[in-house]
C-alpha cells in the first residue's frame, strides 16, 4: 500500500475548500468529493483524467454514473465491472466536486483550486502510468499545457499516443461534434480500444 497516496485520497475526501462558494451556486450543494483510486494499487495500469463530477455522480459518489459515463465505456470497449476496477483504472477528475450550475442552469467550470491544491501530489503518487486518456480541455491544458482547442489537440492525437489520448467529452451535448468528426470514431476509436485491451492484460 502506498501511504502517501492512502494520505492524499483520505486529505481529498475530507476537503471542504469551496463549501463557501458552492452555497452561493444556484444548486447550493456542499461540497462530496469524487475521486476513484486505490491505495492498494498505487500505480494503475490506466489513468481517467476527466473534467467534473455532474448533478448525478455528486449524488451517486461513483463517478460516470450517467450517459456519459456509458458512452465513455463504450468508447474504450470496456463493461462496468472492468471500468470500476480500482486495481487498474483510477478516475481523476481535474476538480473533485460538483461544480454546481449557475442561475440559468449551466454548469458551472471546475474551481481552479481543486487542480492547484492536489493534482501534482496525486500525478506523483502514482508515478508513471502506461494509458492516460484526457477528457475535455481542462484537462488537456493541465497534462500537456494545451493552447490550442479541444478539437486540435483531439486531431493531433497521434503525436501523443500510445501513452496519452486527448478525447472530446462524452456528454450527449457532444453528439453534433461526433457526427461533424466521423474520423473520431472510425481512426481513433480502434486504436484506443486496442490500447486499453493491450494495457490491461
Amino acid at each position: 500500500m502506498s501511504q502517501e497516496l492512502a494520505t492524499l485520497i483520505q486529505d481529498i475526501e475530507r476537503c471542504r475548500h469551496c463549501a463557501e462558494k458552492f452555497a452561493l451556486t444556484a444548486t447550493a450543494h456542499s461540497p462530496r468529493p469524487v475521486i476513484w483510486a486505490s491505495a492498494e494499487a498505487p500505480e494503475p495500469r490506466i489513468l481517467i483524467a476527466g473534467q467534473a463530477p455532474g448533478a448525478r455522480v455528486h449524488k451517486s459518489g461513483r463517478p460516470f454514473t450517467d450517459p456519459s459515463g456509458d458512452r465513455l465505456r463504450d468508447w474504450l470497449g470496456l463493461d462496468e465491472a472492468a471500468f470500476y476496477d480500482r486495481s487498474k483504472i483510477a478516475i481523476v477528475p481535474m476538480a473533485f466536486c460538483f461544480p454546481g450550475y449557475n442561475a440559468k442552469g449551466s454548469d458551472l467550470p471546475p474551481p481552479p483550486i481543486c487542480a492547484a491544491t492536489w493534482r501534482r501530489p496525486l500525478m506523483e503518487a502514482m508515478g508513471d502510468v502506461p494509458l492516460t486518456l484526457l477528457i475535455g480541455g481542462y484537462a488537456m491544458k493541465w497534462h500537456l499545457g494545451r493552447k490550442s482547442g479541444v478539437t486540435e489537440t483531439v486531431a493531433a492525437w497521434q503525436s501523443h499516443a500510445p501513452t496519452v489520448f486527448p478525447l472530446p467529452h462524452p456528454s450527449w451535448r457532444n453528439t453534433a461534434w461526433l457526427k461533424k468528426h466521423p474520423w473520431f470514431e472510425a481512426e481513433l476509436l480502434p486504436v484506443l480500444r486496442a490500447r486499453v485491451k493491450e494495457v490491461l492484460k
